[in-house]
């Protein structure tokens, strides 16, 4: 009789662990447009861990100790959302999901800013406090230099939440860093990236893509350069990453948008030599 209640207990922890299954796949799901970004290349260079959040998701490498890729959905800024901010945290903080804890000191006297890829700004204006909070989490913080940091990557951002939102009706993002085989680190061994992508995919009201704008940009930029120098394909960016994006698109619909360099519903020219704030 002992085992009716083990079999029991057993037959629950499977049906628990089924149905948590289920609901971490359908909450990934909601953060990301066309499904993972699924490895092309093998190796400990592509490898990731998911890692949730408010507002947005990461792909995080413990072996690097950089976010992967991150991504979120924006939507045009009603005039409440404009005006409502929040004090920044006096530093970033460590993340306990991880196995190498990267601190906020890691990067004191680097030469390299903690760079966000899911951005303060559009977050905490989509999604609120907590959510901005978590953008300071070290697991979205990558090595950026300062031009690129303060300068173009900043005018990317504005754009996409101030410009690119406004014509469509929702714009999906995705975004993170490029590495080459010459492996440089920071003296708290965090990886060095050498550039980073940022792709866009422009949503219509019936939830269909209509668009992808993607953009690669060194780290030696100077900051003032316009932003249609650095537009590529989504093919391209996954030639240079090793990750294959969109996989669950159909497969013609896939290789149509990702060949797109500059499509002008996304009217780049309006913003491409915007100042930066800094």
């Amino acid at each position: 009789m002992r085992a009716i209640p083990v079999v029991l207990a057993f037959i629950l922890a499977i049906l628990g662990s089924t149905a948590w299954y289920y609901l971490e796949q359908n909450s990934r799901n909601n953060f990301i447009y066309g499904g993972m970004p699924e490895r092309t290349e093998s190796g400990w260079q592509h490898w990731y861990r998911v890692l949730r959040n408010d507002g947005f998701m990461v792909g995080y490498s413990d072996l690097r100790l950089n976010p992967m890729w991150s991504t979120y959905w924006l939507q045009e800024l009603t005039d409440a959302q404009k005006q409502q901010g929040y004090k920044r945290p006096g530093q970033f903080s460590e993340d306990w999901r991880t196995v190498w804890r990267v601190k906020h000191q890691d990067y004191t006297r680097s030469g390299y800013d903690r760079g966000h890829l899911a951005p303060n700004y559009a977050i905490s204006r989509l999604y609120g406090k907590k959510a901005q909070v978590e953008t300071f989490l070290m697991t979205n913080i990558v090595p950026q230099k300062p031009n690129l940091n303060r300068k173009i990557w900043q005018r990317l951002e504005e754009a996409a939440v101030d410009h690119f939102t406004k014509q469509f009706s929702r714009v999906a993002v995705i975004t993170g860093p490029v590495f080459d085989q010459d492996i440089q680190r920071l003296d708290s061994w965090v990886e060095i990236p050498d550039g980073f992508y940022k792709i866009f995919v422009g949503i219509n009201t019936q939830g269909k893509a209509e668009s992808m704008l993607a953009f690669l940009m060194p780290q030696t930029v100077q900051g003032n350069e316009s932003l249609n120098a650095f537009v590529v394909s989504v093919d391209k960016v996954e030639e240079v990453t090793g990750y294959n994006f969109f996989s669950e698109l159909d497969d013609q619909e896939e290789a149509k948008l990702e060949s797109l360099e500059i499509d002008p519903r996304w009217r780049l020219w309006e913003v491409a030599r915007k100042p930066s704030r800094y």
